[in-house]
């Protein structure tokens, strides 16, 4: 049992090179059931990377809007079972109630931000304006995103791991949180700085993904002004960024990146502009 509870093991493997076979092995990520429930009433089922789970169970509760702030999560206790690890939550009697009048329950697939949602209504939720006082370089944003890189320990030993980061400008520090989904390493970052007593509206959120609606709608929960992506976003990302006041960086590589929303924020210096 204990292998599901790691978060990397090595499986063989038959590789094929040059035309010869050959055993060899290779280290994949592990996607452990997380069982999320609060008051010990079951609220949701995701597959995640088993590690920094309360930091994970933190941010979850905020970024779906369960709590209002990390002080509502009274306890949390994770419990090792059979079929995966349950963090039990315990919130109080407010908490529950709204819970309790939501009615939702959902089983999360892996990469899967809104699976389980009873109504469209939900999937398209009004989403917060953040505040606009931040302003960053291009160069720091370049050099948060390779700092990111080399704190990808995981993702080092499998190839198969997404991060999300926390750049802060005022001392160019990143924190860092990996997982098997987008999301779940997101809700992790979000969770981490809120048991840290930090605000996300401080700095940066760095991303290995592409960017989706659901990542922009828990940015925007958490007040970060700025998210950062390697991959090109969705269009309906793209709309909900500019609509939350969110700045929206994309295709973010080793030369260079796209902005593609709310662009002040961004200085870039004596960068040569071309038409």
């Amino acid at each position: 049992m204990t292998r599901l509870f790691e978060p990397v093991v090595r499986v063989a493997t038959t590789a094929f090179h040059h035309g010869e076979v050959s055993a060899g092995s290779r280290q994949v990520p592990e996607e452990t059931a997380i069982a999320l429930s609060y008051n010990r009433v079951g609220y949701a089922v995701m597959m995640a990377t088993p590690r920094d789970l309360r930091d994970f169970a933190t941010g979850f509760s905020l970024s779906e809007g369960i709590v209002d702030r990390a002080a509502d999560l009274l306890d949390c206790e994770l419990v090792t079972v059979d079929q995966g690890i349950e963090c039990r939550m315990r919130v109080g009697t407010d908490v529950a109630d709204r819970l309790a009048r939501r009615r939702r329950h959902m089983a999360g697939a892996l990469g899967c931000g809104l699976c389980g949602l009873e109504s469209l209504a939900e999937a398209t939720r009004a989403i917060p304006r953040v505040g606009s006082g931040l302003t960053i370089s291009a160069e720091a944003v370049m050099r948060g995103m390779r700092a990111m890189a080399m704190q990808q320990e995981l993702n080092r030993q499998t190839r198969a791991i997404h991060a999300a980061g926390f750049l802060d400008p005022a001392d160019g520090s990143v924190l860092v949180r990996e997982d098997v989904g987008r999301h779940n390493a997101l809700d992790k970052v979000i969770g981490a700085l809120a048991g840290a007593g930090r605000s996300a509206g401080s700095g940066v959120v760095l991303m290995t993904s592409r960017v989706s609606i659901e990542l922009i709608q828990k940015c925007a929960v958490a007040g970060a002004p700025v998210i950062v992506a390697v991959s090109v976003p969705s269009a309906h990302a793209i709309r909900a960024a500019d609509e939350a006041g969110i700045t929206l960086v994309a295709v973010a590589r080793e030369d260079g990146f796209e902005v593609f929303t709310h662009q002040t924020r961004i200085c870039f210096g004596a960068s040569r502009h071309v038409a």
